[in-house]
């Protein structure tokens, strides 16, 4: 699945399977595939001229539209008459002090990517119990989307306890065979299908670790949204691990950037490193002012497009199985979160060329892009649901599906 990270750089307010994969309509947090010029072009297009979208992909959200609404609504979070930040004063720092409140730890650091806040923290981590293994699943972002730079660029070592399509369970943790320094746990794991474990599930795995005295790291890239699933604040999902890093801009709908939150004695090192990595930017307000709106307009919404999301899956589901395609799969069953995969056995161009299609003849995006991820003879899609999507009632998702499915050899 190496064609992933490409996704998630031309789509962000919602996203798609490997946004890295893109969705736009059902997806979109981040990822528009480097695909044909002409094919993408026409795929932004498509979501540019319809008038019902499930989610609205960043690709296709006009430059001055984001400008415009970033400046209007900037006062809303801001002083704007207080000075500009330098190297992560001002506004950067209120977006630290924010997420440190939010997440229940001792302090926070900016960081331009996730992929840095992240080795920056498993970096941190080694030295401290003086073991650079990180156990992780196989399938999370950093061994499928940073192209090896866990051990290429921060010297760690990467193991597997489980490499089911799921989160690992405790007994796989506990039973390893070879001692690890950090345990690191994707919420929600995004390949497989944005799944969770239950709350009793990941208390279970972080005790796991700790009797081998591990640490604990969750890439909580998408942990904003995890909080109906578990039923748990965000302070307490975050309160059992060691550190958390979290997004801006998968599912906040920001302009880009992350956190690393955790102990104040970490976050210090992780500071250090992080301009060892290149991280400190002169000036990152922009991205700062619009994590901060995410922070304020997106995350109390984020309960109603997972509550919606189920039923958007349930009458997808419904629509395919009445459907004339031979086989169809909605994963997982319900939503985890406010993200999941729909799977179809036709080529990715085929199922491709039906959503475009039925975009530009119909207004109606119902599919933002499919890959080729699965078993040979599958394609798979994410679907995302978010505000335009709540607009949607089953009946129009399933009418929908019948002038997609029409489209279909």
């Amino acid at each position: 699945m190496t064609a992933h990270d490409a996704r998630d750089d031309a789509l962000t307010p919602q996203e798609g399977p490997g946004a890295d994969r893109a969705e736009g309509a059902v997806g979109a947090d981040g990822a528009e595939g480097r695909g044909e010029p002409d094919e993408q072009a026409r795929r932004i297009a498509a979501a540019r001229g319809a008038r019902r979208l499930l989610a609205r992909p960043p690709a296709a959200v006009p430059l001055g539209e984001r400008l415009t609404a970033l400046a209007a609504d900037a006062a809303d979070v801001a002083d704007l008459a207080g000075p500009t930040d330098m190297y992560g004063d001002g506004v950067v720092a209120d977006l630290e002090d924010e997420v440190a409140r939010l997440l229940g730890k001792e302090a926070a650091a900016f960081f331009p990517t996730g992929t840095m806040a992240q080795q920056v923290a498993l970096r941190c981590w080694a030295g401290r119990t003086g073991n650079a293994t990180v156990a992780l699943h196989p399938r999370s972002h950093p061994e499928v989307h940073e192209g090896g730079a866990l051990a290429t660029v921060s010297g760690l070592r990467t193991v597997h306890p489980a490499d089911a399509p799921r989160p690992p369970t405790a007994e796989e943790v506990r039973d390893f065979e070879e001692p690890f320094g950090t345990l690191m746990l994707e919420l929600p794991l995004r390949e497989p299908g944005f799944l969770l474990p239950t709350w009793d599930e990941l208390q279970e795995v972080v005790a796991a670790a700790r009797e081998r005295d591990a640490v604990v790291h969750f890439d909580g890239a998408r942990l904003w949204e995890c909080t109906p699933y578990f039923g748990r604040p965000l302070d307490e999902i975050a309160g059992l691990a060691d550190s958390v890093y979290v997004s801006f801009y998968k599912s906040l709908e920001g302009i880009a950037g992350a956190a690393l939150a955790g102990p104040q004695t970490l976050v210090e090192e992780a500071r250090a490193w992080r301009h060892r990595y290149g991280g400190l930017g002169f000036q990152q307000f922009p991205t700062a002012l619009s994590a901060l709106l995410g922070l304020r307009n997106v995350l109390p919404r984020l309960p109603e497009y997972v509550s919606h999301a189920r039923v958007v899956a349930d009458a997808l589901r419904e629509a395919l199985a009445a459907s004339a395609v031979p086989w169809s799969r909605v994963h997982p069953q319900p939503p985890h979160t406010h993200q999941f995969q729909v799977w179809l056995p036709y080529p990715a161009d085929v199922l491709n060329e039906a959503a475009l299609t039925q975009a530009e003849e119909t207004k109606t995006l119902l599919f933002w892009r499919w890959f080729p991820d699965g078993p040979p003879g599958l394609s798979v899609t994410e679907v995302t649901v978010n505000g335009p999507g709540l607009a949607w009632t089953a009946d129009d998702v399933r009418e929908a599906v019948a002038e997609f499915v029409r489209r279909l050899p």
